[in-house]
């Protein structure tokens, strides 16, 4: 549907579920694909394996937390690409831990991953686009809603919803900065919130039923792409209705 020949992704925490469905929507797209995770060696092979020949995909080790990762990861892609046309922030840390139990270490780390991260990345990405470039961040429906057990998971999702409207308006109109927020989607990261209460939360999902690593892919590809061209500073819900049921 859509051609990104001669376009590159930069994409964060592409070994998880859900990136790997965005990474490989967009090679098969004809993107050149930058691949970064914290595991460096899931993330190479992964790269291998998307494109054997290594042309059009470089998996590299990247820790979110770290703003000279950030800059290293950019400079890596300018040298090699040339120029950056999408930025997907995937890489995310969800773990289980209530408030009251919380440490400082939990709270920053969380924090570290899921909020720093996305500033870290944008930052460093901006003297490498394109015109017309997009970004999309991957925020999720707890930072709308909240999420218990999981506050500071929910509160940096939060803040990247409104850092990315600010985005969109300090980068327009030359960059386009826009969100999805998925809900239960059918990944290792929401087995054990099935295991839990997964019967009750499929039952208020109007569509009753996981969603898929793909149908988020799509949704980025299409806001990445020439047609979403009048679209900035947006959130796309991507969890068949649960948001709006419960």
């Amino acid at each position: 549907m859509f051609d990104f020949s001669g376009r590159t992704l930069l994409l964060t925490g592409a070994n998880g579920g859900i990136s790997r469905a965005i990474a490989r929507t967009f090679f098969d797209l004809g993107a050149n694909c930058v691949l970064t995770d914290l595991d460096a060696e899931g993330v190479a092979a992964f790269a291998r394996d998307l494109d054997p020949s290594g042309v059009r995909a470089v998996g590299v080790g990247h820790d979110a937390a770290s703003p000279q990762e950030a800059d290293a990861a950019l400079g890596m892609l300018a040298a090699r690409f040339g120029r950056l046309d999408f930025l997907v922030t995937s890489a995310g840390l969800y773990r289980e831990m209530p408030v009251a139990q919380m440490s400082d270490a939990h709270w920053r780390s969380g924090v570290a991953v899921n909020l720093d991260g996305v500033f870290y990345t944008c930052r460093a990405a901006i003297p490498h686009f394109a015109d017309g470039a997009a970004i999309v961040n991957v925020a999720s429906m707890a930072g709308h809603r909240g999420s218990v057990g999981h506050a500071d998971y929910a509160a940096a999702k939060g803040a990247v919803l409104t850092f990315s409207r600010t985005l969109a308006m300090e980068l327009a109109p030359r960059v386009r900065v826009n969100a999805v927020s998925p809900g239960l989607i059918d990944t290792p990261m929401v087995s054990g919130l099935m295991a839990g209460s997964g019967a009750a939360l499929l039952a208020s999902t109007p569509l009753k039923r996981l969603g898929t690593p793909q149908e988020i892919a799509r949704v980025v590809a299409f806001l990445c792409s020439d047609w979403a061209s009048f679209v900035t500073g947006e959130t796309v819900h991507v969890n068949g209705g649960l948001y709006i049921a419960s």
